[in-house]
């Protein structure tokens, strides 16, 4: 999920391993993203970076894991993901951003639609209201008890 204000575009992820959230970030991007589409495609691909090192740790441990999903909110940037064509809007987006083409071809991720109202990741990226935050807090395995 990316949040772009004037001139700093907000990413965040999340990686959830047996319902709880073990790893995730929220950080402005590093790189000028031209368009949102562009912007959620380099946050795909840097989460399908984390998602790569998880597969090496775990398989290190002999913890097999199938190919893991990813969700994105922008349709555009996950047809990217699966279209090696280069096109007219997306030719200037930087080779270290199609490294989850090969993930992808490798099987570890598979790249699926969530609709922008129901990213959890928006927690990691934007103000939420109260109904919202309480909405997404249990995507990352968070309670709170009363003592």
């Amino acid at each position: 999920m990316v949040l772009e204000s004037e001139n700093v575009t907000q990413s965040g992820y999340f990686l959830k391993l047996a319902g709880g959230a073990i790893l995730w970030t929220s950080r402005a991007q590093k790189t000028i993203a031209l368009s949102s589409t562009e912007a959620e495609y380099m946050a795909l691909s840097d989460c399908a970076c984390q998602v790569v090192w998880m597969h090496t740790l775990l398989g290190e441990l002999s913890y097999p894991l199938k190919p893991v999903p990813i969700c994105g909110d922008n349709q555009g940037s996950i047809f990217i993901t699966s279209n090696p064509v280069t096109e007219k809007r997306s030719k200037h987006i930087d080779i270290r951003f199609h490294y989850i083409r090969e993930v992808i071809e490798r099987k570890l991720v598979e790249v699926f639609f969530i609709d922008g109202d129901k990213n959890p990741a928006d927690l990691l990226t934007k103000n939420l209201d109260s109904p919202k935050f309480l909405l997404f807090r249990p995507e990352y395995g968070l309670s709170f008890f009363k003592g």
